[in-house]
């Protein structure tokens, strides 16, 4: 497989099969919300579309405007669950962009003034990030 193909065992897709878990937030036909296990802030969330794609550079226009208007969804409902000051929204393509799992994703994450975005890589409390997962699913 080239680098630039789509792998169908990455952890997005296993999720989209329902043969990994996550704590979903929101779904519609065409993406997937969900909460992110690593967070580098309170409700920090993902959102996958439901078609095979690697980042934004393969996808479709229909398919980056179907993430993207879930996005701000997300990000509107996110800002009155947390009380946030605002909303960093992140999107990598490629390894040279970041990207880390090759399947199309957003970052949405909840800000507050004065408070840094946490380290990456950090495992999460499951419980919490549950709770925060129910918090941003009731105001969507």
């Amino acid at each position: 497989m080239s680098a630039t193909e789509y792998d169908n065992d990455n952890i997005f897709a296993k999720i989209l099969r329902g043969e990994m878990p996550c704590f979903k937030v929101y779904e519609d036909d065409n993406t997937l919300v969900f909460m992110d296990i690593m967070p580098r802030g309170e409700g920090h969330a993902l959102v996958i579309p439901k078609t095979p794609c690697r980042n934004m550079l393969d996808a479709t226009p229909q398919t980056v405007s179907h993430v993207h208007q879930t996005t701000q969804k997300v990000a509107l409902a996110a800002i009155k669950a947390f009380g946030a000051d605002g909303i960093t929204i992140q999107q990598f393509n490629e390894d040279a962009g970041g990207q880390e799992v090759y399947h199309y994703h957003v970052h949405v994450i909840p800000r507050h003034e004065g408070k840094r975005i946490g380290p990456p890589g950090t495992m999460g409390d499951m419980e919490t990030i549950k709770i925060n997962g129910e918090k941003l699913a009731a105001l969507i």
